[in-house]
């Protein structure tokens, strides 16, 4: 075979299978895996030529929709309602002021002018979804941090291209930019986002939940087809594709859903190998010689926006929330950059922009020692200010245990919740339809093969065949809690007759 195909595809091979391995051996020297992933591309930058600007930014762009469609479909949307106001405020005037900062330190320690010293504040003003997720999805911080931070990643991006784009335009088109124009392009950029999200997620449900594939390994290709879609449609119509994505994901991750456990294992897998290819990818993009002469001024602008621009433009953002200063300071502290800064900073690079090469090294260095002081730190900073809640408490089983495609019905897992309404019923007086069968129980870890005297309690984790149609109304009647009693001692019945679930 021509050696022009093997060479390629070894090398692929030999790259994936130590992105994997060097992710189980950062996790142990406490640092994140993107640092490891960069220094391999740097390193093989010895060997292999590449600078291939346009091609990093296509595959840097695509990563960043499965990282944040995976990231989305992870997330618990109760959780982020709770946060969903601060974390908007730090995704958009967060990002702005920490950029603001940024950059008027830049210009005085870069000796740029001042809209290119604004340009690299904007690049990096953002904290980074793939970065966050990365290093929160094993650490079990306290849920009201851990959803800001993660709400925050998955939503800030959008305002770091926007600022980006828009500063860039700037310097290319001096004295032609309308300020009006440019506050109305955001909320549109924003607002249509938000609404592509939706309308494509209910969409997505509803096809993955009543259509009839031949192959289950279909479902999963599918959802990523649909998250594709959403960020195509809202950069097609002038809007946010990151943040449709995102929003998309929120929406799929937290509805019931057909192959919902393939959907979402085959994603993570789909997003680690990303994350693997762009940060690889990334480094090759920087030479060595360059990068190091840029040591002073990346350390430099890393400490101040460590340690000045992100804890001012947290703590004034925050100003009048109800967050206490220790949140802040972890807030503060938590947040990572990583691979939107490096791919924003290729920007400047395909617009030809003066000191262009300047912003890239930089950022890289400030992505590289961001990651390495902040991420290496996370657990021992949220130890000491006393938001480290211990082990992450995963259960040994799986939301979904099997579908069964072309019979229409579904095998599906539930976890029945603190004060059920079914606590001490026996099976055989559940006011279900007969095609509803429960045919497992699992109860502090053992598995219970269930039959008509068996007793059920809160927070049993039960496994119910059905017809893939009532899936909602089923999950809907097993979710319920004792109703308190009104003053007359009687309580009001929410949820319908079994009768009723059959039509």
């Amino acid at each position: 075979m021509d050696v022009y195909i093997t060479q390629p595809i070894l090398l692929v091979a030999i790259v994936l299978v130590l992105g994997v391995v060097i992710t189980r051996f950062s996790s142990k020297l406490g640092f994140p895996s993107l640092v490891l992933f960069i220094i391999i591309g740097i390193l093989l930058n010895q060997v292999i030529y590449y600078d291939d600007v346009e091609t990093t930014q296509l595959i840097g762009m695509i990563a960043l929709i499965i990282i944040l469609f995976e990231g989305g479909l992870q997330t618990n949307i109760t959780a982020i309602k709770k946060v969903a106001v601060p974390a908007v405020l730090l995704a958009t005037i967060g990002v702005l002021l920490t950029s603001l900062i940024l950059g008027v330190f830049a210009y005085f320690i870069l000796d740029l002018n001042l809209m290119t010293s604004m340009l690299l504040g904007a690049i990096v003003g953002s904290t980074d979804a793939a970065a966050v997720f990365a290093v929160f999805g094993s650490k079990n911080i306290k849920e009201k941090l851990s959803s800001t931070i993660e709400a925050e990643s998955g939503t800030n991006d959008p305002m770091a291209v926007f600022l980006t784009v828009t500063i860039i335009s700037i310097i290319e088109m001096p004295g032609e930019t309308n300020v009006f124009l440019l506050i109305l392009s955001f909320f549109w950029q924003m607002g249509i986002a938000v609404l592509v999200g939706i309308i494509i997620g209910r969409l997505a449900v509803y096809v993955i939940n009543r259509i009839d594939l031949e192959a289950s390994g279909l479902y999963p290709v599918l959802s990523l087809g649909f998250a594709m879609l959403s960020f195509g449609v809202a950069e097609v119509i002038g809007a946010s594709g990151l943040l449709a994505v995102y929003i998309m994901a929120l929406l799929m991750g937290n509805r019931p859903l057909t192959y919902k456990h393939s959907i979402l294992r085959f994603n993570e897998g789909l997003a680690w190998m990303m994350q693997i290819i762009m940060f690889i990818m990334l480094g090759l993009l920087a030479f060595p010689d360059e990068l190091f002469n840029y040591t002073i001024q990346g350390i430099l602008m890393a400490l101040i926006l460590i340690f000045i621009a992100r804890p001012i433009g947290v703590f004034l953002t925050l100003i009048a929330s109800k967050y206490d200063f220790k949140e802040k300071v972890f807030i503060s502290w938590a947040g990572l950059r990583g691979s939107v800064p490096i791919v924003l900073a290729t920007y400047p690079l395909v617009s030809g922009i003066e000191n262009g090469y300047l912003i890239f090294n930089v950022v890289f260095f400030i992505v590289i020692f961001s990651a390495l002081l902040q991420g290496s730190t996370i657990t021992p900073v949220a130890r000491w200010l006393g938001f480290d809640e211990g082990e992450t408490d995963t259960p040994a089983y799986s939301v979904e245990l099997l579908a069964l495609g072309q019979t229409q019905n579904d095998i599906y897992g539930i976890e029945l919740p603190v004060q059920s309404a079914h606590e001490n019923a026996k099976i055989k007086d559940l006011d279900l339809p007969p095609d509803i069968l429960v045919i497992a129980i699992i109860r502090d870890e053992e598995l219970i093969t269930p039959n008509g005297e068996t007793v059920m309690h809160s927070e049993d984790f039960i496994y119910v065949m059905m017809p893939r149609k009532l899936r909602e109304r089923t999950e809907a009647y097993f979710s319920k809690v004792k109703e308190k009693e009104n003053k007359g001692g009687k309580s009001k019945r929410t949820e319908p007759h079994a009768d009723e679930e059959k039509t």
